[in-house]
Protein backbone atom coordinates (compact mmCIF):
# COMPACT_ATOMS: atom_id res chain seq x y z
CA UNK A 1 0.00 0.00 0.00
CA UNK A 2 1.49 3.37 -1.16
CA UNK A 3 1.04 6.52 -1.13
CA UNK A 4 1.93 9.41 -3.62
CA UNK A 5 1.36 13.23 -3.73
CA UNK A 6 1.20 14.57 -7.01
CA UNK A 7 1.82 17.72 -8.57
CA UNK A 8 -0.16 19.40 -11.34
CA UNK A 9 -1.28 17.92 -14.40
CA UNK A 10 -3.07 20.23 -16.91
CA UNK A 11 -4.24 18.14 -18.79
CA UNK A 12 -0.44 15.82 -19.57
CA UNK A 13 -2.18 12.17 -19.06
CA UNK A 14 0.62 10.48 -20.77
CA UNK A 15 3.40 11.64 -17.91
CA UNK A 16 0.69 10.47 -15.86
CA UNK A 17 0.41 7.15 -16.54
CA UNK A 18 3.97 7.09 -17.21
CA UNK A 19 4.73 7.58 -13.45
CA UNK A 20 2.16 5.73 -12.43
CA UNK A 21 3.67 2.89 -14.35
CA UNK A 22 7.45 3.32 -13.20
CA UNK A 23 5.93 3.13 -9.47
CA UNK A 24 3.64 0.16 -9.99
CA UNK A 25 0.49 1.68 -9.00
CA UNK A 26 -2.32 -0.15 -8.35
CA UNK A 27 -5.81 1.45 -7.93
CA UNK A 28 -6.83 -1.71 -6.11
CA UNK A 29 -3.93 -1.17 -3.66
CA UNK A 30 -2.76 2.46 -3.04
CA UNK A 31 -4.05 5.74 -3.39
CA UNK A 32 -3.30 9.04 -5.04
CA UNK A 33 -3.38 12.90 -4.27
CA UNK A 34 -3.77 14.85 -6.82
CA UNK A 35 -3.32 18.96 -6.03
CA UNK A 36 -5.32 20.56 -8.12
CA UNK A 37 -5.40 22.01 -11.92
CA UNK A 38 -5.98 18.63 -13.36
CA UNK A 39 -7.26 20.19 -16.55
CA UNK A 40 -6.01 22.88 -19.21
CA UNK A 41 -2.65 23.86 -21.06
CA UNK A 42 -2.33 20.44 -22.02
CA UNK A 43 -4.01 18.29 -24.55
CA UNK A 44 -5.37 15.67 -22.61
CA UNK A 45 -7.30 17.12 -20.54
CA UNK A 46 -10.40 14.76 -21.31
CA UNK A 47 -7.84 11.40 -20.70
CA UNK A 48 -6.90 13.03 -17.62
CA UNK A 49 -10.88 13.07 -15.87
CA UNK A 50 -11.33 10.27 -17.54
CA UNK A 51 -8.21 8.04 -15.96
CA UNK A 52 -8.84 9.58 -12.52
CA UNK A 53 -12.58 8.72 -12.63
CA UNK A 54 -11.89 5.46 -13.32
CA UNK A 55 -9.52 4.80 -9.99
CA UNK A 56 -12.37 5.48 -7.84
CA UNK A 57 -11.86 6.37 -4.17
CA UNK A 58 -8.04 5.58 -4.93
CA UNK A 59 -7.72 9.11 -6.73
CA UNK A 60 -8.40 11.93 -4.05
CA UNK A 61 -8.51 15.39 -5.97
CA UNK A 62 -8.37 19.15 -5.20
CA UNK A 63 -9.88 21.42 -7.34
CA UNK A 64 -7.07 24.59 -8.76
CA UNK A 65 -7.93 27.17 -10.45
CA UNK A 66 -7.91 26.08 -14.13
CA UNK A 67 -10.29 23.40 -12.94
CA UNK A 68 -12.51 26.14 -11.44
CA UNK A 69 -12.28 27.82 -14.65
CA UNK A 70 -13.48 24.75 -16.86
CA UNK A 71 -16.31 24.49 -14.02
CA UNK A 72 -17.43 28.40 -15.23
CA UNK A 73 -17.09 27.27 -18.83
CA UNK A 74 -19.30 24.42 -18.66
CA UNK A 75 -21.91 26.59 -16.87
CA UNK A 76 -21.49 29.09 -19.18
CA UNK A 77 -20.15 31.59 -16.51
CA UNK A 78 -16.66 32.83 -18.82
CA UNK A 79 -15.79 32.33 -22.55
CA UNK A 80 -13.40 30.30 -23.23
CA UNK A 81 -10.17 31.84 -23.94
CA UNK A 82 -7.54 31.62 -26.51
CA UNK A 83 -4.89 29.38 -24.90
CA UNK A 84 -7.69 27.22 -23.45
CA UNK A 85 -7.50 23.23 -24.26
CA UNK A 86 -10.68 22.15 -22.52
CA UNK A 87 -12.56 21.38 -25.35
CA UNK A 88 -12.11 17.29 -25.46
CA UNK A 89 -14.35 17.97 -22.11
CA UNK A 90 -16.49 20.31 -23.18
CA UNK A 91 -17.49 18.08 -26.59
CA UNK A 92 -16.96 14.70 -24.45
CA UNK A 93 -19.54 12.39 -24.90
CA UNK A 94 -19.97 11.86 -21.03
CA UNK A 95 -19.36 15.93 -20.39
CA UNK A 96 -21.81 16.00 -17.93
CA UNK A 97 -20.95 13.25 -16.22
CA UNK A 98 -17.03 14.86 -16.11
CA UNK A 99 -18.34 17.85 -14.69
CA UNK A 100 -20.70 16.98 -12.16
CA UNK A 101 -17.33 14.16 -10.76
CA UNK A 102 -15.06 17.76 -11.04
CA UNK A 103 -17.32 19.81 -8.66
CA UNK A 104 -17.37 17.32 -6.36
CA UNK A 105 -14.02 17.44 -5.72
CA UNK A 106 -12.42 18.81 -2.63
CA UNK A 107 -10.70 22.42 -1.91
CA UNK A 108 -8.30 20.84 0.97
CA UNK A 109 -7.18 17.69 2.34
CA UNK A 110 -5.90 17.37 5.70
CA UNK A 111 -4.49 13.40 6.01
CA UNK A 112 -0.85 11.79 6.81
CA UNK A 113 -0.20 14.50 8.33
CA UNK A 114 -0.27 16.78 5.49
CA UNK A 115 -2.36 19.70 4.79
CA UNK A 116 -2.67 19.73 1.00
CA UNK A 117 -4.14 22.61 -0.99
CA UNK A 118 -3.68 23.89 -4.17
CA UNK A 119 -1.59 27.25 -3.83
CA UNK A 120 -1.16 28.14 -0.58
CA UNK A 121 -2.57 28.93 2.89
CA UNK A 122 -2.93 32.03 4.41
CA UNK A 123 -0.63 33.31 7.20
CA UNK A 124 -3.97 33.51 10.01
CA UNK A 125 -5.12 30.31 9.02
CA UNK A 126 -4.99 27.67 10.99
CA UNK A 127 -5.14 23.52 9.33
CA UNK A 128 -8.77 22.83 11.31
CA UNK A 129 -9.48 26.59 9.74
CA UNK A 130 -8.60 25.98 6.42
CA UNK A 131 -10.60 22.68 5.88
CA UNK A 132 -13.40 24.29 7.45
CA UNK A 133 -13.01 27.29 4.58
CA UNK A 134 -12.67 24.91 1.91
CA UNK A 135 -15.62 23.25 2.77
CA UNK A 136 -17.78 26.03 2.90
CA UNK A 137 -16.22 26.56 -0.89
CA UNK A 138 -17.03 22.33 -1.77
CA UNK A 139 -20.48 23.22 -0.51
CA UNK A 140 -21.43 26.00 -2.77
CA UNK A 141 -19.84 24.23 -5.67
CA UNK A 142 -22.31 20.98 -5.20
CA UNK A 143 -25.20 22.84 -4.91
CA UNK A 144 -27.88 23.99 -6.79
CA UNK A 145 -26.20 27.72 -6.97
CA UNK A 146 -23.05 26.70 -8.48
CA UNK A 147 -23.47 29.23 -11.83
CA UNK A 148 -23.73 32.14 -9.42
CA UNK A 149 -20.93 31.32 -7.36
CA UNK A 150 -18.49 30.40 -9.93
CA UNK A 151 -19.45 34.36 -11.22
CA UNK A 152 -18.69 35.84 -8.15
CA UNK A 153 -15.41 34.29 -7.33
CA UNK A 154 -13.51 35.92 -9.85
CA UNK A 155 -11.81 39.42 -9.11
CA UNK A 156 -8.98 40.37 -6.57
CA UNK A 157 -10.63 42.47 -4.11
CA UNK A 158 -10.77 41.44 -0.93
CA UNK A 159 -7.30 40.91 -0.93
CA UNK A 160 -7.01 39.81 2.64
CA UNK A 161 -8.67 37.58 5.75
CA UNK A 162 -11.35 38.61 8.38
CA UNK A 163 -13.20 36.78 10.33
CA UNK A 164 -16.32 38.78 9.86
CA UNK A 165 -15.97 38.37 6.35
CA UNK A 166 -19.35 37.09 4.78
CA UNK A 167 -21.04 36.27 1.54
CA UNK A 168 -19.38 36.72 -1.92
CA UNK A 169 -15.97 38.35 -0.31
CA UNK A 170 -15.39 35.94 2.01
CA UNK A 171 -15.89 33.39 -0.63
CA UNK A 172 -13.96 35.10 -3.19
CA UNK A 173 -10.73 35.21 -0.37
CA UNK A 174 -10.97 31.83 0.31
CA UNK A 175 -11.15 31.03 -3.39
CA UNK A 176 -7.77 32.86 -4.09
CA UNK A 177 -5.67 31.47 -1.30
CA UNK A 178 -6.33 28.28 -2.05
CA UNK A 179 -6.42 28.26 -5.86
CA UNK A 180 -4.14 31.26 -6.76
CA UNK A 181 -1.40 32.62 -3.91
CA UNK A 182 1.66 32.91 -4.24
CA UNK A 183 3.18 36.27 -2.69
CA UNK A 184 1.95 37.86 0.38
CA UNK A 185 2.46 40.71 2.80
CA UNK A 186 3.78 39.16 6.44
CA UNK A 187 -0.57 40.57 7.22
CA UNK A 188 -1.56 38.38 4.72
CA UNK A 189 -2.50 40.65 1.99
CA UNK A 190 -2.42 38.97 -1.37
CA UNK A 191 -0.87 39.98 -4.19
CA UNK A 192 -1.96 37.95 -7.69
CA UNK A 193 0.31 39.61 -10.73
CA UNK A 194 3.95 38.24 -9.88
CA UNK A 195 4.15 34.66 -11.07
CA UNK A 196 8.23 34.32 -10.71
CA UNK A 197 10.16 32.28 -8.40
CA UNK A 198 10.06 32.90 -4.45
CA UNK A 199 13.39 35.55 -4.62
CA UNK A 200 11.43 37.76 -6.91
CA UNK A 201 8.75 38.76 -4.33
CA UNK A 202 6.97 42.03 -5.35
CA UNK A 203 8.16 45.40 -2.49
CA UNK A 204 6.54 44.15 0.88
CA UNK A 205 6.05 40.68 -0.41
CA UNK A 206 7.34 37.54 0.49
CA UNK A 207 6.40 34.01 -0.28
CA UNK A 208 3.34 32.79 1.68
CA UNK A 209 4.92 29.95 3.20
CA UNK A 210 7.42 32.43 4.71
CA UNK A 211 4.79 34.76 6.53
CA UNK A 212 6.50 35.24 10.30
CA UNK A 213 4.05 33.52 12.65
CA UNK A 214 2.29 31.55 9.83
CA UNK A 215 0.10 28.96 11.60
CA UNK A 216 0.10 26.15 9.66
CA UNK A 217 4.25 26.03 10.02
CA UNK A 218 4.08 22.78 12.46
CA UNK A 219 2.27 21.09 9.70
CA UNK A 220 3.39 19.79 6.21
CA UNK A 221 1.80 21.76 3.31
CA UNK A 222 1.94 20.23 0.27
CA UNK A 223 0.93 22.58 -2.69
CA UNK A 224 1.33 23.03 -6.51
CA UNK A 225 0.41 25.66 -8.66
CA UNK A 226 3.99 27.71 -8.57
CA UNK A 227 5.97 25.95 -11.59
CA UNK A 228 8.87 28.96 -11.43
CA UNK A 229 9.69 28.03 -7.52
CA UNK A 230 10.19 24.15 -8.35
CA UNK A 231 10.26 21.16 -6.44
CA UNK A 232 11.17 21.98 -2.81
CA UNK A 233 11.38 20.13 0.25
CA UNK A 234 11.20 21.73 3.95
CA UNK A 235 9.97 19.74 7.15
CA UNK A 236 6.82 21.78 6.42
CA UNK A 237 6.56 22.08 2.48
CA UNK A 238 6.26 20.19 -0.72
CA UNK A 239 6.49 22.32 -3.60
CA UNK A 240 5.27 19.76 -6.59
CA UNK A 241 4.35 21.87 -9.76
CA UNK A 242 7.66 21.19 -11.59
CA UNK A 243 5.89 23.02 -14.91
CA UNK A 244 4.98 19.73 -16.80
CA UNK A 245 2.79 20.96 -19.26
CA UNK A 246 5.96 23.36 -20.13
CA UNK A 247 8.53 20.22 -20.95
CA UNK A 248 9.37 20.48 -17.18
CA UNK A 249 8.80 16.97 -14.78
CA UNK A 250 5.65 15.63 -13.38
CA UNK A 251 6.66 15.43 -9.66
CA UNK A 252 4.92 12.93 -6.88
CA UNK A 253 5.91 12.24 -3.31
CA UNK A 254 5.59 8.62 -2.03
CA UNK A 255 4.60 8.93 1.50
CA UNK A 256 6.87 6.66 4.10
CA UNK A 257 6.44 3.42 5.28
CA UNK A 258 4.19 4.57 8.09
CA UNK A 259 2.36 6.78 5.76
CA UNK A 260 3.99 9.90 6.55
CA UNK A 261 6.28 12.73 5.14
CA UNK A 262 9.02 11.01 7.29
CA UNK A 263 11.06 8.47 4.68
CA UNK A 264 9.16 9.87 1.69
CA UNK A 265 10.83 10.62 -1.79
CA UNK A 266 10.96 12.28 -4.16
CA UNK A 267 9.64 10.96 -8.12
CA UNK A 268 10.05 12.41 -11.54
CA UNK A 269 8.97 12.00 -15.13
CA UNK A 270 9.82 13.91 -17.66
CA UNK A 271 6.76 15.40 -19.77
CA UNK A 272 6.90 15.05 -23.12
CA UNK A 273 3.77 16.40 -24.17
CA UNK A 274 4.77 20.45 -23.98
CA UNK A 275 1.90 23.26 -24.92
CA UNK A 276 1.56 25.31 -27.91
CA UNK A 277 5.46 26.67 -28.29
CA UNK A 278 3.73 30.01 -29.21
CA UNK A 279 1.81 30.38 -25.69
CA UNK A 280 4.41 29.58 -23.39
CA UNK A 281 5.12 32.49 -21.35
CA UNK A 282 8.61 34.39 -20.83
CA UNK A 283 8.91 33.02 -17.51
CA UNK A 284 6.49 29.30 -17.16
CA UNK A 285 3.66 29.98 -15.01
CA UNK A 286 0.21 28.00 -14.81
CA UNK A 287 -1.57 31.38 -15.35
CA UNK A 288 -4.86 32.35 -14.15
CA UNK A 289 -7.27 32.46 -16.25
CA UNK A 290 -9.01 35.61 -17.10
Amino acid sequence: MATFLIGDLQGCDAPLGQLLAQVDFSPSRDTLYLLGDLVNRGHESAAVLRRLMGYGDAARCLLGNHDLHLLALAYGVKPLLRHDTVTDVLNAPERDAMIDWLRHRQMAIAEHGCLMVHAGVLPSWTVDQTVALAGEVERELRGPGIAGFLQAMYGNQPNAWHDDLAGEARARVIVNALTRLRFCTPAGEMEFKAKEGAGKAPDGHLPWFDAPGRRTAGTTVAFGHWSTLGALERPDLLALDTGCVWGGCLSAWRLGPGGGRAGGELIQVKCRQVQDPLAIPTQPENARPA
